[in-house]
């Protein structure tokens, strides 16, 4: 059966970028931000959307992702009313993706709020990356066109490396790109071995 392996790190820690990196190895990866997109095309799951967070939310009938954002990551009542509304359609995209990929032994599962939303549960392992938060923050800050508060904002709202460390069975480092795909490597092994054991 293929093993799901959990891929988490706060924003900015470069997880997808080590995503990629599993990906240029052969093992196939499911990003849920990417999955949580195309959901929020769902007229069912824009109509719930509405009904929530009102008209304010969206412009000339299309929903405006930045204003959302605004809205949830100041307040997490308001967080915890969106993921109701979009966590279980990801769910549910995953569960068809899995089922395309099931002739491999491991896929890459990741998501930035892999702990929070309890999804760590369903996977057979979890790896966090992680950087130092001043690396995080200007690397959020080139990509996203945001403020530094924002990014604040939406770390606050996220578990600390502490916590995903306790949770973890590997832990990559990525404020140095060489050493982190070294890393991905050397994890890789280690699975193939286990797998080989089993």
């Amino acid at each position: 059966m293929t093993k799901v392996i959990g891929l988490t790190g706060g924003i900015g820690s470069g997880k997808t970028t080590i995503a990629n990196f599993f990906n240029e190895l052969g093992v196939p990866v499911y990003i849920a931000d990417d999955g949580a997109r195309r959901v929020m095309q769902s007229e069912n799951i824009i109509s719930k959307i509405q009904t929530t967070f009102g008209d304010a939310v969206f412009e000339n009938n299309v929903l405006n992702r930045s204003k959302l954002a605004e809205i949830v990551f100041k307040d997490k009542a308001r967080l915890d009313q969106l993921n109701a509304i979009v966590h279980p359609a990801v769910k549910e995209d995953f569960e068809a993706w899995l089922l395309r990929h099931n002739n491999y032994e491991y896929v890459i599962y990741e998501a930035a709020i892999l702990f929070e939303s309890g999804r760590y549960k369903e996977c057979d392992l979890v790896i966090t990356v992680t950087a130092p938060e001043e690396v995080r923050i200007s690397r959020v800050l080139k990509r996203d066109n945001t403020t530094r508060e924002h990014v604040l904002d939406r770390m606050k709202m996220q578990w600390n490396d502490e916590k995903r460390i306790s949770g973890s069975n590997f832990v990559i480092n990525n404020d140095n790109l060489k050493k982190a795909k070294e890393e991905v490597v050397k994890i890789l092994k280690i699975l193939n071995i286990k797998q080989n054991q089993s």
